[in-house]
């Protein structure tokens, strides 16, 4: 198990332990985590589950592949760091990790 920490959009900071191996999405429905939606249920489908990752974690996160960047064309407020929390495999590397969830889901 890992811990990574979930911030809302209204600033509300919260740390959940994740299951390594597990989606940063997965743990994000399990623990009930407000602002994402996934409403594709992790098929990089949609763009419902999109967070910001904390500029200090995205070279430990890496780039989009080219699915999850054309699935953030649907998403609200794209920035550079932002992710589809689905596509994002939790690895013990990324203890400790930090996403922002936006105002509002694709």
């Amino acid at each position: 198990m890992i811990t990574v920490t979930f911030v809302e959009a209204n600033g509300k900071s919260r740390d959940v332990e994740a299951a390594v191996g597990a989606t940063l999405m997965e743990t994000a429905i399990k623990n009930s985590v407000p602002g994402i939606d996934a409403e594709c249920g992790g098929a990089c489908a949609c763009a419902t589950c999109h967070v910001y990752v904390d500029p200090a974690w995205m070279a430990a996160v890496g780039k989009p592949q080219p699915m999850e960047a054309d699935m953030l064309d649907f998403a609200s407020e794209v920035k550079p760091n932002s992710r589809l929390s689905c596509q994002i495999k939790l690895k013990p590397e990324l203890a400790g990790l930090k996403v922002t969830t936006p105002v509002k889901q694709g």
